[in-house]
């Protein structure tokens, strides 16, 4: 794989940057370390990897780590309790709810107020801890009142098995109205170069409402490393080979784009990735990306962005490349959105 000057030189000594969750929440890291792309199973090598990849997070001053009793099979919030052991002192965990897999593959979601102890109390016992720092609805379950899912999972605040409560995909209005039943530190969204459409209504709630913005797939799934050309370039039986911005039909225009990105970076001497990262950092204070890997080599990328500035017109140059329906293709199938609200 190539190497980085910048990664090397510049961005992997210097000091972690922290920004506040929240109204009056903790300091976290400005990025947060999010799920691999690629699944892993118990005991295969690759769990090897990915706990040599949270150690080295930590290394590197990361303290945010996301989950959710959705990821690979729930598979994710065990292998991260266990990648934390002996570590719990040092990060906040956040995990998520309500983001169903029917028994015949279909998705649903459950915001009932009686679901939610009980998926609660699975997670904690799967990581391993006492508490969730940042607990999350999942994905808005449109049939219970926001506020009625919002209540329940405040009682785990009272309980003392949440600390703060955050929400997934969620309209603007949707925000206001769950800001009203408790106060919210985070809400988690897709946002990158590639899909932007949160800063119509969304991003301005979170803020005027005082809730930070946990940007997750800040890399596009992928598309914005450059590493994507071809539909050829998925390994076969992957998820994206569905998704409607890598059908071909789509992706030859989307990974058009991508060439502005990689120019920018030749002349930073950074990656396509790294490059996307710093975009994304400079839009606010309230941004936190949360890019996920399993390899040692990408975190230390992602961490280097840290120290990347672009200048003033580097950052208008990507937005005009990368404005809103500048891509090709929605974020997920119609019908999930449909059924998500989004």
């Amino acid at each position: 794989m190539r190497s980085f000057p910048f990664t090397l030189h510049r961005a992997l000594f210097a000091d972690m940057k922290y920004r506040r969750l929240g109204k009056s929440g903790p300091h976290v890291s400005a990025l947060a370390m999010g799920r691999g792309a690629t699944p892993i199973r118990f005991g295969e090598p690759m769990e090897q990897a990915f706990n040599e990849t949270i150690a080295r997070a930590i290394d590197l001053g990361l303290n945010f780590f996301d989950s959710s009793d959705a990821y690979w099979g729930s598979r994710h919030e065990v292998l991260l309790g266990r990648a934390l052991k002996g570590r719990r002192d040092r990060v906040m965990i956040s995990s998520k709810f309500g983001n169903i897999d029917l028994p015949d593959g279909k998705k649903a979601v459950n915001g009932r107020p009686e679901y939610i102890p009980g998926a609660c109390e699975a997670s904690l016992k799967r990581l391993g801890v006492e508490v969730i720092d940042v607990y999350f609805l999942h994905r808005v379950d449109n049939s219970v009142p926001i506020e009625d899912t919002i209540g329940a999972m405040a009682r785990l605040v009272e309980q003392g098995k949440v600390r703060w409560l955050g929400i997934c995909e969620a309209s603007a209005e949707t925000l206001r109205r769950a800001q009203r039943a408790h106060p919210l530190a985070a809400l988690q969204t897709e946002y990158s170069l590639w899909a932007r459409d949160v800063e119509r209504s969304i991003l301005p709630a979170c803020r005027e409402l005082g809730i930070s913005f946990m940007a997750y797939a800040p890399l596009g799934r992928g598309l914005l490393t450059g590493r994507v050309k071809t539909v050829d370039d998925l390994p076969p039986g992957d998820r994206r080979r569905g998704h409607p911005r890598f059908l071909p039909e789509n992706l030859a225009r989307n990974v058009a784009l991508v060439k502005e990105l990689e120019a920018v970076a030749a002349r930073n001497k950074a990656s396509a990735a790294q490059i996307a990262l710093a975009w994304l950092l400079a839009r606010g204070e309230d941004v936190i990306p949360i890019p996920g890997t399993n390899h040692v080599q990408n975190l230390e990328q992602n961490v280097a962005a840290l120290g990347l500035v672009l200048n003033g017109s580097e950052l208008e140059r990507l937005s005009e490349v990368f404005a809103l329906g500048a891509g090709a293709g929605e974020r997920y199938n119609p019908g999930l959105m449909k059924k998500w609200g989004i």
